[in-house]
This record gives C-alpha cells, sequence and structure tokens, in this order.
C-alpha cells in the first residue's frame, strides 16, 4: 500500500497544460511534463481499497494499485514491469485514454479521484527515457505464420504478443507509415508519432514484419493472404465515417474529420506545407461533439480559424456526476477537453437542417434548429431556427465499421451495424480468420483496441498450437463502459 494517509493528505494535482497562447503556435504536446517527485505524491494518494474497482474498469486489467505503489516507494523500474505485464502501449493510453479506471477509483467516491492516467504516462516514459523497454524476441521461433492485416493499437497489440510467442508474423498497411489511427487519427499535439514510430522500431528488432502501402483486396488478394499464412488477424479499425444527409452535404468546404485531420498531421511531419484542407481565416463548423470532433477543433485552432464553433446534438450534461451514471460506472457529465479550453464555442441540442451556398458555391453558413430529446429520437423545436457562418464544416459523427470491400474479400460476414461477426474467441465465420479491435466490436476506445489485440493473439495461438500462454484479458463479446 502507498501512503496510507495521501488520499486525505496530498490534494489531486493533475498535469500542466502549457499556455494556451503559446500551444496553438504549434504542434507538441498540450501538457507538459509532471516531475517525479509531484507523480510520486499522487501515486501516494492510492488507497488500500480491499476491491479495486480501477482494475475492473479497465480492458486491459492494469495492475493499477500495485504500480501506484512502486512509484511511491520510488521502484520506478518495478512500476514499469507492472504495467507493461497488462499493457503493450501504456505511452500510448497514458495520453489518449479517457481514464475510465479514474471513474471508478474508490478515492473518487467521496474525494477526488487518484491521477492514475497521469502516472501511467510516467512510468512508461520514465521507462523510456532509462533503457527499460528493451526487444523481447522470442527464445525459439514455430513454424506458424500470421498476417495482421492493420496497424493501428489492435493490429500492433497482436502483432507483438504473437511475435513474443514465436510466431512469424507480418503486419499489413495500406497507409504509407505504420500506426493507422495513431498515426492519421490522433493529433500530434495529443500523441506524438515519435512514440508510435519507437514502439515499431521495438517491434521489428524483436522480428515482427511490417510492409505499407499495401491494401489487402487490392494489391494484395484476401485469398493470396490466406493461402500464404497459417492465420490472419483483421484490425483495420472503424474506418466507415457517418455522414450527414441533409441538403448541401455535396458543397465544396464540406468533409469528413478522416480527410481534415490526416492532412493536419502530414503538416506536422513536413510531409506537406500546407494542409489542402486549411481552417485558416475560416469560419469552422464542427458537426460532433466527441473525442474526433474535439481534435478538429484542436487542429482548427493551430491553423489559424477566425471562429471555430461545435454542435452536439445532445442535451448538455451536468457539471457533476448524474445520478443515471452512479460510481463505478462511465460518468455522464460534462467534460472540457484541452482543444475546446482552447477558445470556441460549443452548441448543445441542436440539429443541421441544411447547409447553405454562398456567392461561389461554397458553402457559407449551416442552419441549425434547437432540439429535445423524445424517448430515444429527438424533436424539433418549432421557431428556432437560425443560421450560423460557416465556410468549413467538418464532420465528427462517428464510425460505423470496417470497409465493406475488405470483408467481401474474405467472404466474411458482417452484423446490422457493419462490424464484422466473430464468436467469442475472435474467430470469424471462415476458417483462420480472426477479428480484434473495432473491426468487430464497433467504435471504441484505443484501450479496448489494446485489450481486444491482446485476447485475439491468445485465442490466435491456441487455435495454432492447441493452447497458449498468453493473457487475454477479454472475452469478445463483452462490452466497453464507454463507447
Amino acid at each position: 500500500m502507498p501512503d496510507p494517509h495521501g488520499f486525505r493528505s496530498t490534494p489531486r494535482q493533475v498535469a500542466r497544460s502549457r499556455p494556451v497562447d503559446v500551444r496553438i503556435l504549434d504542434w507538441k504536446d498540450v501538457y507538459e511534463p509532471a516531475s517525479s517527485s509531484v507523480v510520486q505524491q499522487q501515486a501516494g494518494r492510492c488507497m488500500d481499497c480491499g476491491i479495486p474497482f480501477c482494475h475492473s474498469a479497465c480492458p486491459l486489467g492494469n495492475l493499477v494499485p500495485d504500480w501506484n505503489d512502486r512509484v511511491w516507494r520510488g521502484d520506478w523500474r518495478a512500476a514499469s514491469e507492472q504495467l507493461h505485464a497488462t499493457n503493450n502501449f501504456p505511452e500510448f493510453t497514458g495520453r489518449v485514454c479517457p481514464a475510465p479506471c479514474e471513474a471508478a477509483c474508490v478515492a473518487g467516491i467521496a474525494g477526488d479521484a487518484v491521477t492514475i492516467k497521469q502516472v501511467e504516462q510516467a512510468v512508461a516514459d520514465t521507462a523510456w527515457n532509462r533503457g527499460w523497454t528493451p526487444a523481447l524476441p522470442p527464445a525459439r521461433l514455430t513454424d506458424r505464420t500470421v498476417a495482421v492485416v492493420g496497424s493501428g493499437p489492435a493490429g500492433l497489440a497482436a502483432a507483438q504478443q504473437l511475435t513474443r510467442a514465436g510466431h512469424t508474423v507480418v503486419v499489413f498497411e495500406r497507409a504509407d507509415r505504420v500506426g493507422g489511427l495513431l498515426r492519421y487519427g490522433i493529433p500530434e499535439f495529443k500523441l506524438a508519432k515519435r512514440l508510435v514510430d519507437q514502439r515499431v522500431a521495438q517491434m521489428t528488432a524483436e522480428g515482427t514484419r511490417f510492409r505499407t502501402g499495401v491494401g489487402i483486396g487490392v494489391d494484395l488478394p484476401a485469398g493470396e493472404l490466406r493461402r500464404r499464412f497459417d492465420a490472419v488477424v483483421i484490425a483495420v479499425g472503424a474506418s466507415v465515417p457517418r455522414d450527414l444527409d441533409v441538403p448541401g452535404r455535396d458543397l465544396a468546404g464540406v468533409h469528413q474529420a478522416m480527410e481534415y485531420l490526416p492532412l493536419a498531421t502530414r503538416v506536422a511531419l513536413g510531409d506537406l506545407e500546407r494542409s489542402p484542407i486549411d481552417a485558416a481565416q475560416r469560419h469552422v463548423v464542427v458537426i460532433g461533439g466527441g473525442d474526433t470532433g474535439s481534435d478538429c477543433v484542436g487542429t482548427a485552432h493551430r491553423q489559424g480559424a477566425a471562429t471555430v464553433t461545435q454542435l452536439e446534438i445532445l442535451p448538455t450534461p451536468p457539471d457533476l456526476r448524474s445520478s443515471s451514471t452512479p460510481w463505478p460506472t462511465w460518468p455522464l457529465m460534462l467534460r472540457t477537453s484541452s482543444s475546446q479550453d482552447e477558445g470556441g464555442e460549443r452548441i448543445f441540442a441542436v440539429s443541421t437542417e441544411r447547409l447553405l451556398a454562398g456567392a461561389t458555391g461554397r458553402v457559407s453558413s449551416v442552419r441549425l434548429i434547437d432540439v429535445e430529446r423524445a424517448g430515444r429520437t429527438f424533436v424539433a423545436v418549432p421557431g428556432t431556427e437560425r443560421e450560423l457562418p460557416a465556410d468549413l464544416v467538418l464532420l465528427a459523427l462517428g464510425f460505423s465499421g470496417p470497409e465493406r470491400d475488405l470483408a467481401d474479400a474474405f467472404g466474411v460476414s458482417v452484423d446490422d451495424t457493419g462490424a464484422i461477426r466473430r464468436d467469442r474467441g475472435f474467430a470469424a465465420d471462415v476458417p483462420g480468420v480472426f477479428v480484434a479491435g473495432d473491426a468487430g466490436r464497433g467504435q471504441s476506445l484505443v484501450v479496448w483496441a489494446i485489450a481486444e489485440g491482446r485476447s485475439c493473439a491468445a485465442a490466435v495461438d491456441a487455435w495454432l498450437t492447441g493452447s497458449s500462454a498468453l493473457p487475454a484479458p477479454i472475452l469478445a463479446t463483452e462490452r466497453p463502459m464507454i463507447a
């Protein structure tokens, strides 16, 4: 147990962010690194709660009290070993996970939760800085081969686990770089791509092979992939965006978020001098109130938008945890991201009726109307119509599943949501084909993708060899606490 009085004597102290007027001028990390002494004090707030609900709230089953105790005692290396025992990529989750573990922290029932996410990031970064994350190639190789389609968090986690089990693993990625969502879906200011690069280098040293610029079903037939490999893991994410079915959707200046964000990342990485979809001096309207919408907001600020407005169809959440989501569930409450803190306006309980064109034919405004909830749907409030200036409209309405062409190429079936069907052991309805991450569960979190990748790897290993010693934190039928 850490400091027995820490949760009472030490106040919660979250990571400090860089000043807004400074950070919107670059693509660097929003937050300043916390000192080791501060992180140790925060880890010491972890209490001897008896039943650590943070375990069950975390899809990976992270051993939170264990590494909090090690950090508080100053044994950072042991903390790193505990952390990496359940999580392949804590430097990712320590930055982009919404921390359901903190929502379930016992210290948070009557006070402030432990800053679990901050401690996790600090442990992961310390391990890299001190050389405690060496490549771990297998002691011996099997004669089995596995193809992983997709190099996002689920694909990378599955690949690393299967490589360490001794199988020969090749990861196929259709983009020019490895990383999937981590590379092009999350802005540089939230997740620096050097972090992805260092993990890819580690995995390469362990024996995982990467093939970029290869689209399965396009550059390489799915049937050939199945013939060449003993097993295939589909981990392509949920890349089909939900669209906005209103008049004016086809106007110039209206783009999906995943058209916009990857181009901005390429500017941050030096591939482009300027994005073809640039928010500079434009009135930007982001339709969708989730994390992707927030990423669009932060990106638009850094591009020098004139105004930024984010629209959400749901009503304004309460400031504190709603009684409908009691502890330890994920609380319904108002959250403000670092991007939203940087400026702009959020409008709740509105629906977009139409996108209007200006004199040049480009979108010039959005016609809104207030809505009220009626059961599971929303009804318009008469007389509340109004227009909002907008010459760049970004759609961040979520994702419905993987691209259907890929499922058809493998001959696997999909469910009503567009996700690829699979059983509790992550197996699709074609022998030797497995599905991990958002491709099978639908749009979810990076932490769930990593957990599914690990569990899918254990299922593949058992299918190939008859048994597996790889950890399997979840079953494919389990559902997330948060979407």
